[in-house]
């Protein structure tokens, strides 16, 4: 049955139509592994922070964790301690400064970690009378964190996270400039503070599981087909035997009803 010059046609639409599915299957999974492929970004060559990030507008994704440098010069008087910041896995305090670049543009600078409030108040303390003068500052971009507010019981004042929106209302004069919807932190420590770990940033993106299904559903589609074609030159198979075997009984029955 299977050789028969109906069922060989049936055969090879029936393949076509499976190599059709499996290429749509091979389509889902090439964009499967492509969207789970990490583009490496050069993150460790520092360049002018104005190449990646404009002041007053929404840093691009490639900006965050990359190495940059900046010149201008810290305003005295204007730090802030960060509580609640971890530093090779110690839970410490950040002492951030208000930066301002050659064209006037605000930053914020996480200048240093101290394990403890008291020294990081003396390392602030410290920074406060320091003459402002110009500088190349080299550090990591990282993208502004959303302001927390303090859960009940806990000091209303207290500030856990770097966020540009919360200094504003603290630094005077900040909210006058453009300023940077960021951070940096310094590649140096400021004295009595210890370098802030900042490794190179790691980009992590999952497999799309859902283009990996759809391509299983397309290998199962081209497989049915095939399977189809098997049922069908069954089904006819069948269908000739039974009606072989119909004929046999009316032969016998006729062959009976003539003696």
């Amino acid at each position: 049955m299977m050789v028969r010059p109906r069922w060989v046609a049936a055969l090879l639409l029936c393949l076509a139509i499976a190599a059709g599915f499996a290429l749509l299957g091979q389509w889902q999974l090439d964009r499967a592994i492509a969207s789970g492929t990490v583009v490496e970004r050069t993150t460790e060559t520092a360049v002018p922070l104005a190449d990646l990030v404009q002041p007053d507008g929404p840093p691009q994704s490639v900006a965050n964790g990359h190495k940059v440098t900046l010149t201008g010069s810290y305003v005295s008087g204007d730090e802030q301690i960060i509580a609640k910041r971890l530093n090779a896995g110690e839970s410490g305090f950040w002492v951030v400064s208000h930066f301002v670049d050659s064209a006037g543009a605000s930053i914020a600078v996480a200048r240093g970690w101290a394990p403890t409030l008291k020294a990081a108040q003396a390392a602030e303390k410290e920074l406060q009378v320091h003459a402002a003068v110009q500088i190349e500052l080299a550090g990591r971009f990282v993208e502004a964190e959303a302001p927390v507010v303090p859960a009940d019981g806990h000091d209303p004042h207290e500030m856990t996270t770097v966020a540009p929106a919360a200094l504003i209302n603290l630094w005077p004069g900040f909210n006058e400039q453009p300023v940077y919807f960021g951070f940096i932190v310094d590649e140096l420590a400021a004295p009595g503070l210890a370098v802030i770990d900042a490794p190179a940033p790691v980009d992590e993106v999952e497999l799309n599981w859902l283009n990996v299904f759809y391509a299983l559903e397309w290998a199962v589609f081209a497989g049915f087909a095939v399977f189809l074609w098997f049922r069908l030159v069954k089904d006819a198979v069948e269908r000739e035997e039974e009606l072989a075997e119909l004929a046999a009984v009316a032969a016998a029955n006729e062959a009976i009803t003539q003696k």
